[in-house]
């Protein structure tokens, strides 16, 4: 059998079809539709292919993506680049995902190439190390069986990553409390050194826990019957070198909630404390009378 990171890494590894055309699949991890972080995380693939012909290597330092329309699980997607500029320092793609001929998703992302300048950064908060957290518990067979064949899918299934809870909450019995968290997450296996990889890896875990810090204040969760949830846009900056197979602490909090949408800001850490990304994103929090009509 193939590991969860080796389906993850297949899955980021797109065919193509052309010089700016590439082909995706999808995993049903438990959502009701394709994860964003999937689709974040492929069209970052896309982009990155296509600088293999520069005099010089660019990495991505920033992405912003907006999804448009729900994605199809047993369908493929088709990643459609724009080389949008090539200059002396910078180049920028922009990406649009394609399903049943309709864009799903548009993304563009900024590449710069390797510069010395100023440099400095926010203190990661005081945490306990992953080491000194408990893996979160499975959650009991005669309490999964309750649950929506998707939402057990979810829960029950053993992901490509790990993550370790600073502050653990009930997501199916949700307290009220105020709107930040903190996440160790890794890879649950070691891979190999290329830093796209590790860029795209991180672009696909960045949409865990980020909207849901948003339902803290309210007492509620995407698990729970009635809660409509979905990303609207994500943005992620990175800043400095890592590893998606080394402990990663995500820092988040909510600022806002109004309108039936939510905002979350992320500032993701090493576990020396150097800050190596940031995230923010908005999305669509809706709570609905179960009889009521979308």
């Amino acid at each position: 059998m193939t590991s969860p990171v080796s389906e993850l890494i297949e899955l980021l590894s797109l065919e193509r079809l052309e010089d700016n055309l590439f082909r995706g699949q999808s995993r049903d991890i438990g959502t009701r539709f394709v994860f964003g972080g999937q689709v974040l995380g492929q069209a970052l693939s896309a982009a990155q292919a296509t600088l293999d012909d520069l005099d010089a290597p660019r990495t991505a330092h920033s992405l912003h993506a907006y999804f448009l329309r729900a994605g199809n699980i047993d369908a493929p997607i088709v990643y459609d680049v724009d080389r949008t500029r090539d200059g002396g320092s910078f180049s920028v793609r922009r990406v649009t995902a394609i399903q049943h001929g309709q864009p799903i998703f548009v993304f563009a992302a900024s590449f710069q190439r390797e510069e010395t300048g100023a440099e400095h950064q926010l203190s990661m908060p005081e945490v306990p190390m992953p080491e000194d957290i408990e893996p979160a518990p499975a959650v009991p067979p005669e309490v999964l069986a309750k649950l929506p064949t998707k939402v057990q899918r979810w829960l029950s299934r053993k992901g490509p990553f790990e993550f370790r809870h600073v502050y653990p909450r009930d997501e199916l019995n949700p307290p009220k409390r105020p709107p930040y968290q903190q996440v160790w997450f890794r890879l649950t296996e070691r891979v190999g050194d290329a830093a796209e990889l590790h860029r795209a890896l991180l672009a696909y875990a960045s949409d865990f826990h980020l909207l849901g810090t948003a339902t803290f204040p309210h007492g509620i969760s995407y698990y729970q019957p009635g809660v409509q949830m979905a990303s609207l846009d994500h943005a992620l900056w990175f800043h400095r070198p890592f590893r998606a197979d080394d402990w990663l602490l995500y820092s988040i909090d909510s600022p806002s909630a109004q309108g039936a949408r939510g905002l979350a800001r992320g500032m993701i850490y090493d576990r020396n404390g150097r800050l190596v990304a940031s995230t923010a994103q908005e999305g669509l929090i809706r709570v609905v009378r179960e009889d009521a009509k979308e």
